[in-house]
């Protein structure tokens, strides 16, 4: 029985998905809470470079399971997804505002995804394979909530820009790749296997230009959620500085 188990296959909105739902639900409370609740310590420094050397820790694991066997469909690091951990952790660690912008927008954009439609084929809990899947993901949001609501960082118009810039930069270097080689790291030369949001947005190459227009937007949304966050505080409490110490 208990092999049976183990080799069960993943399934969207499976028992195993409602959980990891609420795991992530109660870890960004909890994130949230520890953050706000040790803004300006040297509790809230260690726990900060802990959380980050966790998703290193977690990322490089990841990274050299996905090296045995070698394959370059999976085993190149081009995915966003196999870099946001790293840029979250660097954010986490040393609290420099280009890594957070990223882990800000990449990650409450675009790892979020994986809870609505994850791209996750495989067995189930507790297989390897999806533990570093969720384990990443998870984290990578929970560092963007903790940084945000919780220490206090915030984005601007800057960081937005920084963050489109990257996007960009990171996207023709793996498409340059993917038509090379003959891969789709970022899903930018063909959608995923998996049911997924872009099946939404048209053929390809239609859907990349939508994603981008998207994307533009919901950072652009997300860069005045920020602004309208603080002058709400501003009112309640008067002028302050925000920001990590």
């Amino acid at each position: 029985m208990a092999l049976v188990a183990t080799e069960r296959e993943f399934s969207a909105y499976g028992l195993s998905h409602w959980l990891v739902l609420v795991v992530f639900a109660a870890g960004a409370a909890l994130v949230v809470y520890v953050g706000r609740r040790h803004r300006s310590t040297a509790h809230a420094r260690r726990f900060s470079r802990m959380f980050a050397v966790t998703i290193f820790a977690l990322t490089l694991a990841d990274l050299l399971y996905e090296m045995f066997p070698a394959s370059i469909e999976r085993s190149v690091p081009l995915h966003l997804s196999d870099l946001v951990p790293l840029v979250a952790a660097y954010a986490l660690f040393f609290h420099r505002q280009w890594a957070y912008a990223l882990t800000y927008y990449w990650g409450l954009v675009l790892s979020t995804q994986a809870l609505i439609s994850p791209a996750l084929t495989g067995p189930d809990f507790p297989h390897v394979n999806f533990l570093f899947f969720w384990g990443s993901h998870l984290l990578v949001i929970w560092a963007a909530l903790y940084l945000t609501w919780g220490r206090g960082m915030r984005t601007d118009w800057r960081s937005y820009r920084t963050t489109l810039a990257v996007t960009a930069a990171w996207a023709a270097v793996a498409m340059t790749f993917n038509f090379t080689m003959d891969t789709n790291y970022g899903f930018l030369n063909r959608k995923s296997d998996t049911v997924s949001a872009l099946d939404l947005l048209g053929p390809w190459p239609w859907y990349l230009l939508a994603v981008a227009a998207l994307l533009a937007a919901v950072w652009a949304l997300l860069t005045l959620l920020t602004g309208w966050y603080d002058a709400r505080a501003s009112d309640r409490a008067g002028p302050c500085r925000v920001g990590p110490p």
